[in-house]
């Protein structure tokens, strides 16, 4: 490998110079569009994950093969090791989801699966969020390996199913492989973002008194009472206390809201009033955010539903629990992540946050990560698509990220 002194590499410029001149930039378009042909929306990440690890162990990658999850819809993985093994220097994971929402009505320009190239930009379904950040990265991985500088350690990848299920995927991978940083490829319009708000799920069981509709009388319309819980629980507005920078980033409210209801019985059934009825309340709280203050909210809210309604009774139940996640501006991963867009961009890049739940839910907590991928909202629409400027882009900062970790000193 060469000298990076006596070859003139000397700054973080010219080692991301030296790494994006060895992208395929014909390479990466081509594998975004094949992706965006191949659908994989949640339940069906199976020939996605195939195709992925068979680009993969084609390019020669170490390991490179799908790994179980669930039935049918398993993981791509796959490796580079730059000498020595893991214990030769660091392990850095780049991850991103393979799985979709469906497909959004009112297509016009082109087919959700075509793949196709217009003025200068590829449409698919999914291509934000985020088929082409999983390109990106696998072409990251085979420029770095090509540009023949002096690396050690690590660089692995990971295409994980059912982020949007229960993010098994993800907590699969970091059960069996660790890594002591990972970049997460979510759709952040090629900025840094730190970190994304969590997912605090309550179930609010609503009990009311069944009868007959021809014996209203009789009964308590569960349904009637949950409204009034609905009221408050829409009308809240809970502004925990957090550090200042953390508010800077979030702002200052958790956002609440009763986002699904079941209640009743469904048509074409037989006539009765309900005695039960169960809200989803989906609290989005910002890191550092505690289980106990947003029931304490809900609570909250509930207790003025009762005085609205004195026969309003619920039991509150915890559904599902999914803490956020927050990178410091000082952490390494951060600094090098800083380095690496500053030097594909020649601009100083600005620190954000998501709003929305990544998969560093089930593995930040372990594994120093930072968030950074091609697109942006709106996302899910139809005609969906992204810049082959922004997936060249993201490409560079990927490459460059993956060299400032791996260089030997």
């Amino acid at each position: 490998m060469p000298d990076l002194t006596e070859s003139g590499v000397t700054s973080d410029v010219d080692i991301a110079e030296v790494v994006a001149a060895h992208i395929d930039v014909d390479r990466l378009v081509t594998l975004v569009q094949d992706v965006c042909r191949i659908p994989s929306i949640l339940g069906e990440e199976g020939p996605l994950a195939e195709f992925l690890a068979g680009v993969m162990a084609g390019s020669g990658f170490d390991d490179a093969r799908t790994q179980d999850v669930l039935p049918g819809r398993p993981n791509a993985i796959g490796l580079l090791d730059f000498g020595g093994g893991p214990e030769a220097g660091k392990t850095v994971v780049f991850t991103g989801h393979m799985d979709t929402k469906p497909v959004s009505h009112g297509w016009k320009l082109t087919e959700p699966f075509s793949g196709e190239i217009i003025d200068g930009a590829v449409y698919g379904h999914g291509i934000m969020d985020m088929k082409a950040a999983l390109v990106c990265q696998i072409i990251a991985m085979e420029a770095l390996r090509a540009s023949g500088l002096p690396l050690k350690g690590r660089l692995a990848m990971a295409a994980v199913s059912d982020h949007m299920g229960d993010q098994l995927g993800s907590i699969k991978y970091f059960e069996e492989y660790t890594a002591d940083l990972a970049v997460l490829g979510e759709l952040s319009d090629n900025e840094i973002f730190l970190g994304h708000r969590g997912r605090y799920y309550y179930d609010v069981h609503v009990r009311g008194i069944s009868a007959h509709t021809c014996h209203k009388p009789l009964a308590v319309n569960a349904n009637m009472l949950a409204a009034h819980a609905i009221i408050e629980l829409d009308a809240s507005k809970l502004e925990p206390q957090l550090e200042e920078w953390v508010t800077s980033l979030f702002g200052p409210e958790t956002f609440m809201s009763p986002g699904r209801v079941y209640g009743g019985l469904p048509p074409g059934g037989p006539s009765m009033i309900p005695d039960e009825c169960v809200i989803r309340v989906d609290c989005r709280p910002q890191p550092g955010v505690t289980l106990e203050e947003v029931r304490a909210e809900v609570e909250r809210c509930l207790a003025k539903a009762k005085e609205r309604e004195p026969r309003f009774e619920a039991e509150v139940v915890l559904a599902d629990v999914k803490p956020g996640y927050l990178a410091a501006p000082e952490a390494e991963v951060t600094q090098l992540m800083i380095r690496a867009v500053r030097s594909v961009r020649d601009a100083e890049p600005e620190l954000q946050v998501a709003g929305w739940l990544g998969d560093t839910a089930s593995f930040g907590d372990r594994i120093p990560t930072i968030i950074f991928g091609p697109g942006g909202e709106p996302v899910y629409c139809p005609d969906e698509h992204l810049s082959i400027d922004d997936i060249v882009e993201a490409t560079k900062v990927y490459a460059a990220f993956a060299a400032y970790a791996l260089l030997e000193d």
